[in-house]
């Protein structure tokens, strides 16, 4: 199967119901794989708050859970799911626990780290990868890139 664009992807969401990405035709995606036990965890904030600035204007988060780096992700969605509820009161969509790095890695993220080159591919938890209107790869930003910074939001923006 030739993949032409993210829009040919879907996840399962934490709440198992199925996250088509071609449902996001005409709006600009943010994934982000995520864990709860990180020292960048704390960009949880930083997402949910992108996520209340720009969802009305055609922007998508969707974060997922992985415990691909160092194993700093619950075992079960459930402790996902009551961590981030706890901790961080989080609107946007997130996913099932997935791998986003190797060969078993979730097909989205084979796609996009095919698009990104080794450079742009994961290399810990929080990567960020930026979908256009028409589910083409714009963009990604490393870990210690925060969701707010001026170097993100100047890129949704101009994606928008």
């Amino acid at each position: 199967m030739t993949v032409s664009n993210a829009h040919q992807f879907s996840f399962t969401s934490i709440d198992s119901k199925l996250i088509n990405l071609s449902d996001f035709k005409g709006k600009v995606v943010l994934v982000v794989n995520t864990a709860s036990k990180c020292g960048f965890t704390p960009q949880y904030e930083g997402l949910q708050k992108l996520h209340e600035k720009y969802k009305d204007k055609g922007l998508v988060i969707i974060g997922v859970p992985s415990s691909d780096f160092a194993n700093q992700e619950f075992s079960k969605i459930s402790q996902v799911k009551e961590f981030i509820d706890k901790e961080f009161y989080v609107t946007f969509l997130l996913t099932e626990i997935e791998k986003v790095k190797g060969k078993e890695a979730h097909p989205f993220y084979l796609w996009a780290n095919s698009e990104s080159g080794f450079i742009g591919s994961p290399k810990w938890n929080f990567h960020k990868y930026l979908i256009d209107k028409s589910g083409n790869f714009a963009s990604w930003f490393s870990s210690p890139t925060k969701p707010n910074s001026q170097k993100i939001i100047d890129k949704i923006e101009d994606l928008l």
